[in-house]
Formats: structure tokens, C-alpha cells, sequence
């Protein structure tokens, strides 16, 4: 009996220059060709760019006839402009959202003071969008824990609330350890967590620009994927990076992954390379 194929999707986040546009929209184009479940699209910190976001968005399902996800932030947006954004990205035939809560801006810390006017929880904003159209929702998952909870445990319940609430599934921030994600699963069956939590990888593009990536978001880099870097050449640094990400992948699914969300950085050989290899 052959091993069941896995399913992926994939997330983008919108180029800054019209050439770039142009690159992402070919680069859907061609990931969905590998026939995604859905792929997603994210904005800048506060919303920045939701305008840009939202038309990209459009753009894109209509060329691929691939599900296309929005990432929804609820910091600093009103209800009433979130519930008039929900409303729009349904008419446009957007019916995913990654519901987050978004980074924080500097004049604002957490846990949020109460603002009748604003979402203080994701857990709360899932129940205002389930309640406003039925939508296919997604939440953020930290198998390192998120930075601003206090504990992994607390991260855990947080997580709970969310999915009760009635998100469809978590898809987690990306982590080079497998065994994090395995001891996470754990964590989260005895919570009685039974929705799936996805696992985010992250090809490394860039070495250097992924440090600072994991040291935002406080994920742990092994010090052996350190090494692997360490005095390669520039020249051999995209086979070390293509065997880590085959590597990661290929142990997931043989520890019964059956999906995988991989955030693409806006590029496709590896992921290519990828389901060539699969």
C-alpha cells in the first residue's frame, strides 16, 4: 500500500515594488499548480498594508481558482472597520481568514487594557467572525510559546480558548526542532485540543535574515543548523539550506504529518524541489 500523499499550503506576503507584484502573482501561479489546499497572504505589523493586501488577495484566487486565505489583525482596528472588512472580503469570495492579534505598536503593551471598542483576544475575535459570516478560520500556534505569555501552559490554554471558540485549525510559528512540535502535540492532546495544528516550515533563504527573523519571535535556532551555516560559501549555502528543509519535512511525514504550511518567503524552488521529492 503506497503512503498517502501529503497536502501543503502555502503563504505570501505582498511585494513593496510593482515588479515584485508581478513575481508573486507568477509564483502563485506556479504553487497552485502543486494543487494547495489554500494559500495565504499576510499584511504588514498593524494592518499597514490592507488595502494592498485585500486586492492581492482577490487577484490571485481569481487567477489560480485556489482558496486564498487573508491574514485579519483585531490590534488597533475598531470593530466596526473589522466587521466592515469581514463583510467585504466575503462578498469578494474570501471566505478564510488567519485571525491574529497582531504586533503590538509601541504605545501599547500586553495584556491590553479594556476597550469595549476593541477585540482584547483572539479567542473573542474567532466568535465575532464566526458570528458575522461562516467563515474557514485559522489561528497562530507556538510550539516554543508565543513571546508575550507567561508560560507554554498558559500559551496552551490560550490556544484552547481559540479553538473552542471555533477556529478550523492552528497553524504554528516555524520551529527547526521536530521534537518541539512533537512534545507540543502532546501538550495540546492532553489539553483536550482536538482541532489539527499544522506545522509551519520555513525554508532558509536567507541564514542571516532568519536569525533575525527567530530572534523576533523568540524561536529557537539548534546550534548544529548554526554550524551547517558556518563557513559555507555563498555558492554552496542553497544545497545546505535545500537538505534542512528536506530533511525537516520528510521526518514530520514520517512521524505521520499528513500537512504541512510552508511560509515561502515569496519563492518556489525548494518548494519545487519539495514535491519533486515527495
Amino acid at each position: 500500500m503506497t503512503a498517502q500523499k501529503p497536502s501543503f499550503s502555502f503563504e505570501f506576503f505582498p511585494a513593496k515594488t510593482p515588479k515584485g507584484l508581478e513575481n508573486l502573482q507568477n509564483d502563485a501561479q506556479t504553487l497552485a499548480k502543486l494543487d494547495p489546499t489554500f494559500m495565504t497572504v499576510t499584511y504588514g505589523a498593524c494592518g499597514s498594508s490592507q488595502d494592498v493586501t485585500f486586492d492581492l488577495v482577490t487577484d490571485i484566487q481569481d487567477a489560480t481558482k485556489t482558496p486564498i486565505a487573508t491574514h485579519l489583525t483585531y490590534i488597533n482596528t475598531t470593530r466596526p472597520d473589522m466587521y466592515e472588512l469581514a463583510d467585504k472580503l466575503w462578498a469578494s469570495g474570501i471566505k478564510h481568514i488567519v485571525a491574529l492579534r497582531g504586533d503590538l505598536p509601541e504605545d501599547l503593551s500586553w495584556p491590553l487594557d479594556r476597550d469595549d471598542d476593541y477585540f482584547q483576544y483572539t479567542s473573542h475575535f474567532v466568535v465575532a467572525l464566526k458570528a458575522r459570516q461562516n467563515f474557514e478560520i485559522s489561528v497562530g500556534a507556538y510550539p516554543e510559546k508565543h513571546p508575550d505569555a507567561p508560560s507554554l501552559n498558559a500559551d496552551i490554554e490560550a490556544l484552547k480558548k481559540k479553538m473552542d471558540a471555533g477556529a478550523d485549525r492552528g497553524i504554528t510559528q516555524f520551529f527547526f526542532n521536530n521534537d518541539s512540535y512533537y512534545k507540543f502535540l502532546d501538550a495540546t492532546a492532553k489539553a483536550e485540543i482536538k482541532k489539527p495544528i499544522v506545522p509551519g516550515i520555513l525554508p532558509i533563504y536567507d541564514f542571516d535574515k532568519m536569525l533575525g527573523f527567530a530572534e523576533t519571535c523568540q524561536a529557537y535556532v539548534p546550534d548544529e543548523l548554526k554550524v551547517r551555516f558556518d563557513g559555507v560559501s555563498d555558492e554552496d549555502k542553497p544545497k545546505v539550506a535545500e537538505e534542512i528543509f528536506l530533511t525537516q519535512i520528510h521526518d514530520l511525514k514520517d512521524n505521520g504529518v499528513e500537512h504541512f504550511h510552508i511560509y515561502t518567503m515569496n519563492k518556489t524552488d525548494l518548494i519545487l524541489k519539495l514535491h519533486e521529492s515527495l
